[in-house]
């Protein structure tokens, strides 16, 4: 059983920047960010490997963003620069047994917070 609270979402304007956390408590869990815009279906942003610490991010997001993990403190962060208003979404942490951009393997979620960007 694991449990994801997912934070730090809000406004921001076009180049501007924003961190989102994720805590996790439970077993440990590969964790992803993923996104849904409105009439748009979730899709993997981010992932990060707890083993090797390997990352993915989707193709429209690379350099821009980055995932990481503090073991220490069982958080996951997305920091996210040069904000485009594409970026705006609800954007949800997620824990699975396998490092994967799939949705479908992931079996727990967090609530989502929104992410919205201004021209």
């Amino acid at each position: 059983q694991v449990q994801l609270v997912d934070s730090g979402g809000g406004s921001a304007q076009f180049g501007g920047s924003l961190t989102l956390a994720c805590a996790v408590s439970g077993d440990t869990w590969q964790i992803a960010w993923f996104r849904q815009a409105p009439g748009q279906k979730r899709g993997a942003v981010s992932c990060i490997d707890f083993s090797d610490g390997r990352t993915y991010h989707r193709d429209s997001v690379k350099g821009r963003f980055t995932i990481s993990r503090d073991n220490a403190k069982n958080t996951v962060l997305l920091q996210m620069n040069d904000l485009k208003p594409e970026d705006t979404a609800v954007y949800y942490c997620a824990a699975s047994l396998y490092y994967t951009p799939v949705s479908t393997r992931y079996d727990y979620w967090g609530r989502g917070t929104q992410v919205t960007v201004s021209p």
